[in-house]
């Protein structure tokens, strides 16, 4: 379970503030997949990095029942420095797992050859998406949070099997995305929310939520 209780989450740009969320209060269940209609622009990936952890409301309080993933695509858990190999043992001994297993597992989805034993500040943004991912995924969560969706990747083989490992996942896991684009969610979720004015609004269908959100 996630729980946001009477949430607030402001921006100060310069010239005005920016409301993220005004005392929200909403709750996700396990096994409830949802998706969350968001405009760009409208503080999606604050949202997400607050469910996270990894942002502190101003006010409010957010209750976290459950294993609950970083983001897809966020690297601020993985040192440039370090090589993909080290940078997954070390994430695995912080979630008390098997550093052979999750290196194991990554160098199997990733596909990255030589390059896994090479410094991250090395990579192309494509080879660290790839690594991000299945770092995200060689870690079991009871929830998934998903920020537009898979990356983009040209690597037509790691998304098959990135896809085939999330769909397996997502069958006794529980994921949240957050797109401006309905379509994104479609894949995921059969249930959506909208944020808009600072509130998030729960309907039990994506269809119900587009009409808010086309508004």
């Amino acid at each position: 379970m996630l729980e946001f209780e009477n949430v607030s989450k402001s921006f100060w740009t310069g010239k005005q503030r920016k409301v993220i969320l005004d005392r929200a209060s909403f709750r996700v269940e396990l096994g409830n997949s949802l998706g969350i209609l968001a405009p760009n622009g409208t503080g999606k990936s604050t949202l997400i990095r607050m469910m996270a952890g990894l942002e502190k409301p101003d006010e409010g309080k957010i209750n976290r029942g459950c294993r609950i993933s970083f983001p897809l695509g966020f690297m601020g858990g993985v040192n440039g420095k370090h090589s993909a190999r080290e940078n997954c043992r070390f994430i695995a001994r912080l979630y008390q797992l098997d550093p052979d297993y999750v290196e194991a597992f990554c160098r199997y989805l990733c596909g990255l050859e030589e390059y896994f034993d090479m410094p991250l500040a090395t990579y192309s943004s494509g080879m660290r998406s790839r690594f991000t991912f299945s770092l995200l995924l060689a870690l079991e969560f009871d929830m998934y949070l998903i920020d537009e969706g898979m990356p983009s990747t040209t690597d037509r083989e790691f998304n098959r099997k990135a896809g085939s490992i999330l769909k397996d996942r997502l069958q006794n896991a529980t994921v949240i995305v957050v797109s401006h684009q309905p379509k994104t969610l479609e894949k995921f979720c059969k249930s959506a929310a909208v944020l808009q004015d600072g509130q998030l609004y729960m309907f039990d269908t994506l269809e119900e939520a587009q009409q808010l959100y086309e508004y």
